[in-house]
């Protein structure tokens, strides 16, 4: 799908003081960007940040990372963040693909997935988020403890998902192929605007949760 540019993305996000510039040199010390010791939870691919500007809204308990790639898509969560500052939350525009350049081992104690790009031509494949080559990414990075939630509205996706997540010897902890009848997996589930818009139109949602094997951490 071709995004739409919006003139002057680059600038605002470049001036932006929810969006950290400097997060190579921030590797193993995040937490003093943050001021406190409280858990670090992230979501890559966060797009316009509905989702995760509401879990920073319920849980200031947790501090929140939201990486978004594409500068024209950041901007909306921006100003979002202008409206109404969370200081438990910040922005990196930068590729997954570096992450482990970005956080130190067990730095992380859980990273979201939602609604990520399907990648569906199978030369592709090894740029899913849920790749065998990404949960190498996420198991180097996760606390001893830590965990991937994924959701999705694609089948073909979800099943590509689950056999990479057995491939790469991650242990499935919970999966659902339609979470909004799922009264256990539902439970607090917090709506992304992709959510919101394809289970209005009746299509069930997937979502996993799995933990990485714990020899790899």
């Amino acid at each position: 799908m071709r995004l739409k540019h919006i003139k002057g993305a680059e600038e605002a996000v470049a001036k932006s003081r929810y969006v950290i510039h400097d997060a190579k040199e921030r590797r193993g010390s995040w937490h003093t960007l943050f001021g406190n010791q409280k858990p670090i939870h992230m979501e890559i691919g966060m797009g316009k940040g509905r989702f995760l500007m509401e879990l920073a809204r319920q849980n200031p308990e947790v501090n929140y990372i939201g990486i978004e790639r594409y500068s024209s898509v950041l901007l909306r969560a921006i100003q979002k963040m202008e409206e109404e500052p969370l200081s438990n939350l910040y922005f990196l525009c930068e590729d997954a693909s570096e992450l482990e350049e970005f956080f130190a081992p067990g730095e992380i104690a859980l990273i979201y997935l939602n609604f990520s790009d399907p990648w569906p031509k199978a030369r592709h494949a090894r740029r899913r988020l849920t790749s065998a080559n990404y949960l190498n990414r996420y198991a180097a990075v996760l606390s001893s403890e830590g965990r991937i939630e994924f959701k999705t509205d694609n089948e073909v996706l979800f099943d590509f998902s689950l056999e990479s997540a057995e491939e790469a010897g991650w242990r499935l902890l919970a999966s659902t192929r339609d979470l909004h009848q799922d009264s256990r997996m539902n439970e607090g589930n917090v709506m992304t605007e992709y959510e919101e818009k394809f289970s209005s139109k009746g299509n069930p949602i997937y979502k996993l949760i799995a933990i990485p094997p714990r020899d790899s951490l």
